[in-house]
């Protein structure tokens, strides 16, 4: 997206007939060439001229094909498109070799899966149906993001017409074991992946060359290259010069986006040019980081200890909380709610962007962002929304916002990332243990809550959302900073109930999202993320209802897991994923605590009739109990426009009264 999201507001502009291809164009090949000047030695694998537009007409006709004779959402198999495909595939590899393309790369990071023995069969299948295509070609074949399965390296390395095999030695690290048990095909080359194209933090160059030199023995030097993780799509262009003026880190050389830095370094040391300056430079830092204060904070470390022993369970059966929290809210049927942010203008981003560099004083912004919320407050009201929430002006993103305010975290001033489409976020920086210095959301939340007699939600991200869109520190467990985020984000929620905050959200979109792709890590991934999620609300009253939100994933798979966060309200995505959630309830999964799938998809300008609403909350409580279902959307209104939330909250309402007066009437 470049390093101030060029590619981002040149999509935009062409995508509101702004501007022209031509113009997009520009902006794309400007970037390009800005960014190969930076990494010269790496030549690319595409010619310039080439033009990829055969796939496009082929998944639409096959899409309408599949729609035509109902087979998509049965028992249509993806594998079944293999053999129309692969034609597409051979154009591509001709029209690559006219371009004078001497080396090609297939990425199959699917192959780190638990595929099973037709997948595998199909795999083969596929590059043996390449292979003359292929000839003269150099060809490599790229694998990452976890170990590669024994039966899944035994299927690819026995791959006939291909050059070279390249694995993800950061997060696989078991495929370095498998490569020196198993073996490696006598004169392919092997792309070692030592340098993590996922994380900012600089390689451990000593511990990367002594990967590399081990592998030497078995694959030959002449065989052996150096290369990242995975592509560098996951971390920003460069954070050298882009870490917040506020925040320098001691050990501020280990913060590397530029990953050919260690791809070059690492090269030269395996041939025999090792820059010592640089590798000592490295050791250096890694050594400072170690004994860093700023790093490490001994109290924060006990604490995280101290939770081994416990599951921080609440005292209490989510059936008799409910029943506590309804005499203290007194909540209709069916109640309504939205899922926390409202639309951010231009005029409340100026805002923001002023105070952030002092143009207006914080008397200003707080009286600015106080007329913000009191909006926010009367549309809900207006609507006749049953619990409501402030609207989250003063927020930047959901992680970075919290990122700022949290110790053992900094944060960059243009370090975005591509999210989905030409949406870009800034990932804070973990470097260090986490604790809370003060309150982050109370004096927002409480304004709020005083400006209506309905019940206000305090709004925050879970810990488990907060580490897995953060960059986070690579020298301890993922799950020990998960705890340390959890007892911040647990001070937090007792701040809150203490203030009078009735109804408390802790968002954990990207839970699912942290899954690990291999299913024999699925539990334990799965009980450390539930147990943060517990920890931060497990001290809370009978009376103070917990909410949870979940967006955008699959979740039937993991719905045990859902249940064991002992929430007493989850909103969940819904409609956006055609109503997939609900097939879990129908074949027999029962759900106790409060749950609100989506009523419509947030994430569309489209505008939902009530009719539309009502009736997918029928379709609802045809697999759910009336005494716990939620009305509210999908997600977050923070994209949307207040034309388009407006009517479409409404309608949402209308739909839940429509829906009450049946049901009064049916008894």
């Amino acid at each position: 997206m470049g390093p101030k999201r060029e590619l981002k507001f040149a999509l935009e502009s062409f995508w509101d007939k702004k501007s022209s291809a031509e113009d997009l164009e520009k902006v794309a090949t400007d970037l390009r060439a800005s960014i190969w000047k930076q990494i010269h030695f790496i030549v690319p694998e595409l010619g310039p001229q080439t033009k990829f537009s055969y796939a496009s007409h082929k998944a639409v006709s096959e899409y309408k094909e599949a729609k035509a004779r109902r087979v998509w959402r049965n028992h249509f198999s993806l594998l079944s498109l293999l053999g129309s495909i692969l034609p597409i595939y051979k154009e591509v590899v001709a029209e690559l070799k006219a371009a004078g393309a001497s080396w090609i790369q297939f990425d199959e990071p699917t192959l780190v899966k638990d595929l099973a023995a037709h997948e595998l069969a199909a795999f083969s299948s596929a590059y043996a149906e390449l292979e003359s295509a292929l000839s003269g070609l150099n060809v490599l074949v790229e694998t990452y993001f976890a170990d590669v399965p024994a039966e899944s390296y035994k299927t690819l390395t026995s791959l006939s017409g291909v050059t070279a095999y390249g694995f993800d030695l950061v997060r696989g690290t078991k495929t370095l074991d498998l490569v020196k048990s198993a073996g490696f095909p006598s004169g392919k080359y092997l792309f070692a992946g030592v340098v993590d194209g996922r994380n900012i933090w600089a390689d451990d160059l000593a511990a990367s060359l002594s990967t590399l030199q081990s592998l030497e023995a078995v694959v030959g030097k002449d065989k052996l290259v150096v290369s990242t993780s995975c592509s560098l799509m996951h971390t920003a262009v460069d954070l050298a010069t882009r870490l917040s003026s506020t925040v320098r880190l001691s050990h501020g050389s280990l913060l590397l986006p530029k990953r050919w830095l260690s791809v070059n370094a690492l090269g030269k040391a395996l041939a025999g040019q090792k820059d010592e300056a640089y590798c000592a430079a490295n050791a250096a830092a890694q050594a400072s980081r170690k004994s860093s204060p700023r790093v490490n904070n001994e109290e924060v470390q006990k604490a995280a200890a101290a939770l081994k022993g416990s599951d921080h369970r609440r005292a209490t059966t989510v059936s008799a909380r409910l029943d506590a929290q309804q005499k203290k809210l007194n909540l209709p049927v069916l109640p309504t709610t939205t899922i926390g942010s409202f639309p951010q203008t231009m005029d409340l981003r100026r805002v923001r962007r002023e105070y952030k560099a002092k143009k207006i004083s914080e008397e200003a912004y707080v009286s600015a962002i106080k007329e913000e919320i009191s909006k926010v407050v009367k549309i809900q009201e207006e609507l006749d929304i049953d619990v409501l929430v402030h609207g989250e002006p003063e927020r930047n993103d959901m992680v970075e916002y919290f990122g700022e305010q949290l110790s053992g975290f900094a944060f960059t001033a243009n370090g975005w990332v591509q999210s989905y489409g030409s949406r870009c976020v800034k990932p804070p920086v973990i470097y260090g243990d986490v604790s809370r210095p003060k309150p982050m959301t109370v004096f927002w939340s409480q304004m709020a809550q005083e400006m209506t007699p309905r019940p206000m939600k305090g709004m925050l991200t879970g810990p488990v959302t907060i580490l897995n869109w953060s960059f986070v520190r690579n020298d301890q467990p993922r799950f020990e900073t998960c705890y340390q985020i959890a007892l911040a984000i647990k001070k937090e929620v007792e701040d809150l109930e203490a203030g009078g905050i009735q109804v408390i959200q802790i968002d954990e979109a990207a839970l699912r999202e942290g899954l690990p792709l291999r299913k024999s890590e699925h539990a334990f991934y799965l009980d450390w993320a539930v147990h943060s999620f517990r920890i931060t609300n497990c001290g809370v009253k009978d009376t103070t209802q917990i909410h949870t939100h979940m967006c955008y994933s699959n979740f039937n798979d993991i719905i045990h897991s859902i249940i064991n966060m002992d929430a007493d309200v989850i909103t969940i995505e819904n409609s956006r994923s055609d109503e997939k959630l609900l097939s879990v309830f129908r074949e027999g999964v029962t759900y106790g605590a409060g749950i609100g799938p989506g009523v419509y998809d947030i994430h569309s300008p489209r505008i939902p009739s009530t009719e539309e609403i009502a009736d997918r909350v029928n379709k609802m409580l045809a697999v759910l109990d009336t005494n716990i279902l939620w009305v509210n959307p999908d997600c977050g209104l923070k994209t949307r426009k207040y034309a388009e939330v407006m009517p479409a909250l409404k309608a949402m309402v209308d739909a839940a009264k429509l829906i009450r007066t049946q049901l009064a009437s049916a008894k």
